[in-house]
């Protein structure tokens, strides 16, 4: 029986998305940021350099975002591959719009990747961020946008992936260096994953990519879904004080669970 070389080369591409999308949603914007700044309901987050000929740019005027809590954003992940190493430009369509599910759908990354003349793009989402509102130190600048199938979204993070055989697992955590900080109100729940030594990590946006049916009043319960490593435990609390993640002098420390959400560490 023989193979064809195409379809052997498609397999290796699909491995090699999911490989990169496990890896990248750990380090950008909430999912969580590497390097580069959080977006507002009315004003554009931090850029990056490296901007593409397609693209437009717009200009970022202030660095936090209020009431983010529910709502939807989805990415595009333009990748590129040099000697076995991964790099990404990373789009997100927070705040431009809640990613309608008709064109999110409607999505092909093998259609987007030929036409951004990449050799893979990573579609992540859709994602639902937890966190009430975001901080985001530093950040005047200019931001590219793209438009992905009527989607707009922001440039908002490059990241080097490194190798692919090195895709993060879950429920190992990543240093990110973003320069935030994250808000959780008074009175919300929360919803957290406690390691063996007693870290606790809160999680800051769920996510719909591998159960499209999943739903913010499902994470209560979600324990009983999580293949969790032995030693570890989830659960909700509701918050008597706000809860605030401040990584404006160290790099955080984001994991995912084996579902795709995403946490932050909140204590040591």
């Amino acid at each position: 029986m023989t193979t064809d070389r195409s379809d052997t080369t498609g397999a290796r591409n699909r491995a090699a998305r999911l490989a990169i999308a496990a890896t990248v949603a750990a380090l950008v914007l909430c999912g969580c940021s590497a390097e580069d700044g959080d977006g507002s309901t009315t004003t554009a987050p931090a850029a990056t350099d490296a901007p593409a000929s397609t693209e437009t740019t717009e200009t970022t005027v202030a660095p936090s975002a209020t009431s983010m809590r529910g709502e939807r954003y989805c990415e595009v992940l333009l990748v590129q591959v040099t000697d076995g190493a991964a790099t990404a430009d990373v789009y997100n369509s927070y705040p431009l719009n809640d990613c309608p599910q008709e064109l999110w759908a409607a999505l092909d990354a093998t259609a987007i990747a030929s036409d951004q003349g990449v050799p893979i793009a990573v579609l992540n989402g859709p994602r639902h961020w937890l966190m009430d509102s975001v901080d985001k130190q530093g950040a005047v600048a200019e931001l590219p946008k793209e438009d992905f199938g009527g989607i707009e979204m922001y440039r908002q993070a490059s990241v080097e992936i490194g190798s692919l055989a090195d895709a993060t697992a879950p429920y190992a955590p990543r240093a990110v260096d973003r320069s935030t900080v994250f808000t959780f109100d008074e009175g919300r729940t929360v919803y957290e994953l406690t390691d063996p030594a007693g870290s606790t990590y809160v999680m800051q946006t769920w996510s719909q990519q591998k159960d499209p049916s999943l739903e913010e009043d499902d994470l209560a319960g979600l324990g009983e879904r999580l293949q969790l490593p032995e030693g570890w435990s989830y659960a909700p609390r509701t918050l008597d004080a706000p809860l605030r993640i401040v990584t404006t002098d160290v790099p955080a420390q984001v994991l995912q669970d084996d579902l795709g959400n995403s946490y932050s560490l909140t204590s040591g």
